[in-house]
């Protein structure tokens, strides 16, 4: 019997999760540096599954199934394409940082006071977060699936609420309040997508017998299991919706400003860098494999809603004085690009779709990350509140200009190459959605551009006269992502070459081939 290395890149963040919690509370260095070191040997594991994963080889690979639930057809199936690897190596190469970013973001709020945070607790649900994430990944029962995508919901509610931002320009009072609303409405509207997902899940169970994917879709390709139009569109929008919410789609986006804005930046970054991913994942992987004809049908309308989310979002970013919250909306801009990519249906979108997630993933963590060590030090969210920053703290302004270049996908940096391969494979077959989406880059700029004048030039406000410059921990947060960044940005093959071949079997399950170009190249 093989080692079973998929359980075991999921179990051993939630043993450390649970080794973490049970540190006694006056050892709170211990459980930090007991996170930290569970979250570098989950990355070891992340690193041996992605360096024996073969893209030439089989579908899926390092697969494992077990029978669990006999009874209803459950079983503990896992199984990683080269999409689930490279989100997998994501996931476990981002949570370290987390974790050395959010190293006193659990510590008591006043020296010396009764009050306190319970920093196990903040160490223990990020590692929770991280192992039902990548099992999320792995899963390839559908009832398996949907009981991680809906548990991990209740570590985040706790890490929102319980750990929310202390800069809050109304004072401590209302920062609680907030946060209460921010966690309450994030488990709100991701419960509501998760129980129609429920029903569509049952719903599939009565119509194939069983929950495997592997097996659903083996018998929707031979044609031994034919659902009925009706009853396939049904269930494909009971799987999208909860997918749409996570991932977040507009008008589903509203709890994620709320949840980003009022969480600490490490906890944000988790969210939209970690957490959402799996939403955008599940449409790859479910939508497209398991309803191929209800896909192709909703394409259109779900192509309108990404383009209304890429505008709108970016748009919003534009007009915002919290940088916590402008980055939000941007990253609801970035997630219009995702799904774009994913339902235009070609290889170039579907590819540039997966690269954007783990670039996406990279971008946002450098630039919410050095966001999060500026308002620790100035104390404030406003944009207003800076000036100058360049002047007194010149490396924070550095790496926080290239986190900016990098969302508004300059040329050069990761995002680029995965915002242009999405806006082609558009084109091709949809050229009026991708024109307008161009639109979107141009917003990013501005968005992007203002809020770096904004805060790091001119003036050197009186407040921010004394403000430090990155400290050794927070550059070694910072300075991996800044190296990726520029180094995917050049050469993204090595993603490339290990997503490509499962976007190829993708675009073969909805039975659907690149569009032909109209005019040959000159021979």
């Amino acid at each position: 019997m093989s080692f079973p290395l998929l359980t075991a890149t999921a179990v051993l963040p939630a043993l450390g999760a649970i080794a973490t919690a049970a540190v006694p509370a006056a050892r709170r260095t211990a459980a930090k540096w007991l996170a930290l070191l569970v979250s570098l040997a989950t990355l070891v594991l992340a690193i041996t599954v992605l360096v024996r994963f073969d893209p030439d080889g089989d579908r899926y690979q390092l697969t494992e199934s077990h029978a669990w639930i006999a009874d209803f057809g459950v079983r503990y199936e896992l199984g990683v394409d080269g999409i689930a690897v490279a989100l997998i190596a994501l996931t476990a190469l981002l949570i370290p940082f987390i974790i050395l970013a959010g190293w006193h973001d659990a510590d008591p709020l006043e020296t010396g006071s009764k009050r306190w945070r319970p920093t196990q607790g903040f160490f223990a649900l990020i590692l929770a977060v991280e192992a039902m994430v990548i099992i999320s990944f792995e899963a390839t029962d559908v009832f398996l699936f949907y009981i991680f995508f809906e548990a991990m919901l209740i570590p985040m509610y706790f890490l929102i609420g319980g750990f929310g931002d202390r800069a809050h320009e109304h004072g401590e009072k209302a920062a609680s309040t907030q946060r209460s609303y921010a966690a309450v409405k994030f488990l709100l509207y991701n419960l509501v997508g998760g129980l129609i997902m429920l029903a569509a899940v049952i719903g599939l169970y009565v119509v194939a017998g069983n929950f495997s994917l592997q097996e659903i879709a083996e018998a929707r390709a031979n044609g031994s299991l034919d659902m009925a139009t009706n009853t396939e569109r049904w269930l494909f929008l009971g799987f999208f919706f909860a997918f749409a919410v996570k991932a977040p789609l507009w008008p589903l986006h509203t709890w994620l400003p709320n949840a980003m804005g009022e969480a600490t930046a490490p906890v944000a970054v988790l969210i939209t860098a970690v957490v959402d991913k799996v939403g955008t994942f599940a449409m790859l992987r479910f939508c497209l494999q398991l309803f191929p004809e209800a896909s192709k049908w909703a394409t259109p309308a779900i192509l309108v809603l990404a383009l209304i989310s890429i505008i709108y979002g970016a748009l919003l970013a534009v007009g915002q004085r919290d940088i916590k919250r402008l980055v939000a909306y941007a990253s609801i801009s970035h997630f219009g690009f995702i799904i774009m990519g994913i339902f235009a249906m070609t290889s170039q979108g579907q590819s540039g779709a997966t690269l954007y997630m783990v670039n996406h993933g990279i971008s946002t963590a450098a630039l919410m990350l050095v966001a999060g060590f500026l308002i620790s030090r100035r104390g404030s969210r406003l944009i207003a509140d800076y000036g100058g920053v360049q002047k007194v703290a010149p490396v924070l302004a550095g790496t926080f200009l290239i986190g900016g270049l990098a969302t508004l996908s300059l040329p050069g940096l990761a995002p680029f190459v995965s915002e242009f391969l999405v806006l082609v494979g558009t084109f091709a077959r949809y050229p009026v959605i991708g024109i307008i989406a161009t639109f979107g880059i141009v917003l990013a700029a501005l968005y992007t551009l203002v809020l770096y004048q904004r805060t790091m030039t001119g003036p050197v406000k009186p407040e921010v006269a004394a403000m430090p410059d990155l400290r050794v921990r927070e550059l070694v947060v910072v300075a991996p992502l800044v190296v990726l960044l520029i180094f995917l940005g050049v050469y993204p093959k090595p993603v490339t070459d290990i997503i490509d071949p499962a976007v190829k079997q993708t675009m073969s399950d909805v039975q659907k081939k690149d569009p032909q170009p109209e005019v040959e190249a000159a021979k």
